[in-house]
Formats: C-alpha cells, structure tokens, sequence
C-alpha cells in the first residue's frame, strides 16, 4: 500500500488547509447568525455564497467528482484528505461543492446519467446553481433493507407515475433544491434485486408535498430533512436514470466513495473535537491546577490520538483499494470504515464534551452539534448492524469455503483453556 500523494494533491492540501484558516473558520460564527436572523431557516446565509465565490476562484472546487471530465480528476486516496480537511467543519464540505447528498447525486448522474439528464441537472448542480436531495427511507418499513421500498413507479404510456411516502430526505426544504433523485420499485414481481429503479423528479412536479421538516436530535438542520408525500407523481419515461431494475445496483455504486467520504470528514470532525478538548484541558483550572494535569484527561487525549491515526490509516487503505481493486473488491473496508469512522468520531466528541462541562452541552461551541451528527449518521447511509453485517459476511466467507486451517486453531490444551 501507497499512501503518498502527488505533489498536486500535496499541493491542494496546503490550499485548502490554509483556506480553511483564514475564511471558512472565521465564517462560522457569521454563518450561524445570518442563518438564525433569517425569515427562512432552509436559505442559502449570504456568507456561503461569498464563501463559495472563494473557493470556485481559488480552485477548490468539485474536488471530490472523479469521473470524466467533470471534476478535479483525483484519486480517491486524494481526495480523501481533503475530505477530512472539509470535515473539520460543519459548514466545510458545502463551500466547495462537496456536501452530501450532491455530491452522491453527482456521481450518480455522471456515471450513469444520459447526456440530456447531465446537461439538465448534472451541470447546474456542478455549478451550485442548483441543490438537490435523495429519496429512500421510507416510514413505514426499514429501510436498510431496500428490498422492502414500498413507493411504486408506475409505467403509464410515455410517463411514469410515483406513489409513495420518503422522509428524511435530506435537502428538500433547500429553497435552492430543484432535483430529487428516487429510489421506487417498478416491478415488485422480478428477481429480488431487479424490483427497483431510480427516477429524476423535479422538485417543483405536482403531486410532490413535503408533510413536515424532521429535526436532528432537536437541531433543525439547514437543508431540511423531509418527510414526504408523493401523490400521483407523474414524469416523463425519459427520467428513469440509467433504466428499469437499475436501482439497488445503483444505490450500491453511490454509496461507495460516499462512505469514504463519510468516513474522511469523520476524521476531520474528531481532529476538530480533539483540538477542543487539548485547548479546553490547557486553558482550564480544576482541584489545584490545569485539567491538562489531570490523569484521566490525559488518557482521553492520548486515546482519541491513538483512535484517530487508526482510523485515518484504515480509511486511507480503503480509499487506496477502490483506486487499485476498485470498489467491489473493496467493499468489506468500505463496510468497516463506515463503522468505525462515526464510532471514533462519536466517542473523541463525547470526551470533548464531557471535558467542557456546561459549555459542551450548550451551543456556545460545536461540540453539542458535532454529537448529534456523529450519533445520527450511525443510522443515516446504513446503520452500523448492516455494515457488521457485510463484514462478518466476507470474513465468515474464508472460512466456509476452505474450512478451518490449523494455524487458527490452538492445540495446547492450556492455551485453549485458558
């Protein structure tokens, strides 16, 4: 395994690092209360817009879109670091045209968008003209299980007909959102893995009805999670994305950079808590002097660096796979980084809290958000239990095709009993 970088990628990494300091970090403050004194709790604060401006002029923009000639043209082991940087703010991976659920969208249509689709939708999204949200989850059944999808797409002559309820379906309330990309079955009758389908619909098509905006752990977020109903929804044949039965394939090829991309701005979140917490522990006295002095935060210091470095190498060796193997041949780490990645990060947040006392509880730093988040995406892209699930799979796998070897069995009585 490789992980050095280009002298490009290097390159890009000081940019942004450097960006990060001198905009998007002072924009945060700015950023929370243009967004509180708004009449639209969902709208674009002015800030990200000059904060977007910035970031297209200096280059830093779309690096994620690996595909063609649509983006930077990086690696995944590339962009994976720039990931991390993004992610050691919440408002980060949105200044450059890099936040979820575009940027999955956005693979989407340039993998397997027609070239009127990406004309349509690919390219104003690239341009952060528009936004655009994904519709999956379903209320009434789990839907890690896409098998169980309920929302039907329905073949009438030349169009297609959607009937159904999605909620958590993140960015819609986006007053910028113009796509929705969703997940539906077409044929409940065909193979297993054939029944569903992907369908563009646009946001403003009759029949669509967001029912309520769904909070986060009581935070209502900017994009807007929501819970929706489409009645009758009815778009032409020419917006089934990719072709009938093409769903669950697709939503398998999404989700792995997305999970990477996860996982990096998951390490950037617990650099980010981390850095709290050293600051917090220096700063301040507790029982005769600085809480730096104190053994047991000095022990969560210690293991969060430890977990930290852990995770990044796993997520970078995972990254390197999809790159050499591709993604397939990658998909156990792929499983693992998703896991451990919000884990790890949910675990160094919850120390940096714990550290802060009152003030991390209270929104007077971004730790309480930053709990929130880590603890909601172990549910949100896959719980953990299917991540587990697919790792224990591959592993039990080794096994039941050769059976056990000897070297993995102990034949000293002692040592087994022991």
């Amino acid at each position: 395994m490789d992980f050095g970088f280009s002298p490009r990628a290097s390159e890009l990494q000081d940019r942004m690092r450097s960006f990060m300091e001198q905009h998007v970090f002072p924009a945060e403050a700015v950023y929370d209360r243009q967004l509180a004194e708004g009449d639209n709790p969902h709208a674009l604060p002015p800030v990200m817009t000059e904060l977007k401006e910035k970031a297209r002029a200096e280059g830093l923009w779309n690096l994620f879109m690996a595909h063609g000639d649509w983006g930077a043209g990086l690696t995944n082991l590339e962009y994976a670091p720039l990931a991390e940087l993004a992610g050691r703010s919440i408002i980060g991976p949105e200044v450059f045209n890099c936040s979820a659920p575009d940027t999955g969208n956005m693979e989407l249509l340039a993998l397997y968008g027609t070239q009127e689709q990406q004309e349509r939708w690919l390219k104003p999204l690239l341009d952060a003209e528009i936004r655009s949200c994904f519709a999956m989850t379903e209320p009434e059944v789990a839907s890690s299980d896409a098998r169980n999808i309920r929302t039907r797409i329905t073949r009438d002559g030349d169009s297609y007909v959607v009937n159904g309820r999605k909620w958590y379906t993140s960015g819609i309330l986006d007053p910028d959102c113009k796509l929705i990309i969703l997940m539906g079955k077409t044929d409940p009758d065909a193979p297993t893995y054939r029944q569903q389908s992907m369908l563009l619909i646009p946001r403003d098509t009759p029949g669509v009805t967001v029912l309520r905006d769904l909070p986060m752990f009581g935070y209502t977020d900017r994009l807007g999670h929501g819970d929706v109903l489409f009645e009758n929804v009815t778009v032409p044949v020419e917006n089934i994305l990719r072709g009938e039965g093409e769903g669950f394939a697709l939503a398998q090829g999404r989700l792995g950079p997305g999970r990477m991309h996860y996982a990096m701005r998951a390490v950037g979140f617990a650099e980010r808590a981390l850095q709290l917490m050293c600051e917090r522990a220096t700063e301040r006295t507790a029982f005769g002097g600085p809480l730096a002095d104190q053994g047991v935060v000095r022990e969560w210091i210690a293991r969060s660096r430890i977990e930290i470095e852990q995770l990044r190498l796993l997520v970078l060796k995972s990254a390197w796979l999809m790159d050499t193997v591709g993604n397939a041949a990658a998909r156990m780490e792929v499983a693992a980084i998703k896991v451990a990645a919000l884990e790890v990060a949910h675990k160094v947040v919850d120390r940096a809290v714990q550290a802060h006392g009152a003030a991390g509880v209270s929104d007077d730093t971004v730790l309480a958000r930053l709990y929130a988040i880590t603890r909601a995406l172990r549910i949100a892209d896959g719980p953990d239990e299917v991540h587990l699930r697919t790792v224990a799979r591959q592993e039990l796998a080794k096994y039941r095709k050769t059976g056990p070897k000897s070297e993995h069995r102990t034949t000293d009585t002692k040592a087994g009993a022991a």
